[in-house]
């Protein structure tokens, strides 16, 4: 079946489903965010979801905001029979919605109706989950609330961080994605509602998200530390200023230390928590580069002083 689709998302999360969708139906056109300033240079940067559709011919619009009466007449002039989202970063309105015969549809990247919102992965992880995944739904007004349309899950591994399930989950998106479409479209699909049992929502993360309050016990730091992995980093504060913690690990002892306490476990840094000690396995001092522990303690004579 040959229909007209337009494209909307914005960051990496987003590139497999338009690459598979361009290579398979018509895409007319694509809407992303605003290119924004980025890095020390405060240079504009356009989202990876730009720099795709440019490379595939693909008509773009980046509104900041969608419901502009310039947004709403290039999105009527394109024309969709069917409207596809997959991570866009705004909300989409009743005359959106309403627009194409066949709907708006949506990538979500959790297992709904758990985690339902902008920072799914990272609640997942913080929270311990065994297991995460995606759900191809319809769109309506509420946030994440559509019906199902078909799911499929993953599992969480111990090291697994956010990058690295955001990775996995947007190939297994855009994989369903189109298992999903022919039969949606021939609707032979009948979308399932989701149940309010079991529905939690994972809101717009923060930088101050990151900072690790050691006061908290070891195992939930180090769920922190891979939750804020790549975004906005896990970090606490060390001889005035932020110490990012890339990779950490937990391990028993340090009694007797109050939390906070910093020591180190067997050439490594670590820091005391409320039950147990946070290694610091890889660090990034502010100015430089990710480095061990071990190399960072090398430069950091001071290190065993209690907090």
């Amino acid at each position: 079946m040959s229909i007209r689709i337009v494209f909307m998302g914005s960051p990496d999360f987003s590139l497999p489903g338009l690459s598979a969708l361009a290579k398979s139906h018509q895409v007319v056109g694509v809407v992303t965010q605003p290119d924004r300033s980025s890095g020390r240079g405060r240079e504009l940067k356009a989202p990876p979801v730009k720099t795709l559709a440019l490379a595939l011919n693909i008509p773009i619009m980046q509104p900041e905001k969608l419901r502009t009466p310039e947004a709403m007449s290039q999105l009527q002039a394109w024309n969709p029979d069917l409207l596809v989202v997959a991570a866009f970063g705004q909300i989409l309105k009743k005359d959106v919605l309403e627009l194409p015969r066949y709907g708006c549809i949506n990538v979500h990247a959790s297992l709904l109706p758990r985690w339902r919102g902008a920072a799914p992965v990272n609640a997942a992880i913080l929270a311990g989950d065994e297991e995460m995944g995606i759900t191809i739904m319809q769109m309506d007004v509420g946030l994440d609330t559509g019906p199902m349309l078909a799911k499929k899950s993953i599992r969480l591994m111990p090291n697994d961080t956010t990058g690295s399930v955001l990775g996995a989950l947007s190939t297994l998106g855009a994989d369903l994605l189109l298992e999903t479409l022919p039969e949606y479209l021939a609707g032979n699909l009948k979308p399932v509602p989701q149940p309010a049992e079991g529905a939690t929502y994972a809101p717009m993360l923060k930088k101050e998200d990151g900072l690790l309050d050691f006061t908290r016990p070891a195992i939930e730091l180090e769920r922190r530390v891979r939750a804020m992995n790549p975004w906005p980093g896990a970090w606490f504060e060390w001889n005035g200023n932020p110490l990012k913690v890339a990779k950490a690990s937990v391990v028993s002892g340090g009694e007797g230390l109050v939390s906070g306490s910093r020591f180190t476990v067997e050439g490594r840094p670590a820091v005391m928590c409320a039950d147990g000690a946070l290694v610091l396995d890889e660090v990034q001092p502010s100015g430089k580069k990710i480095m061990s522990g071990k190399a960072f303690l090398s430069g950091a004579r001071d290190w065993e002083t209690a907090a």
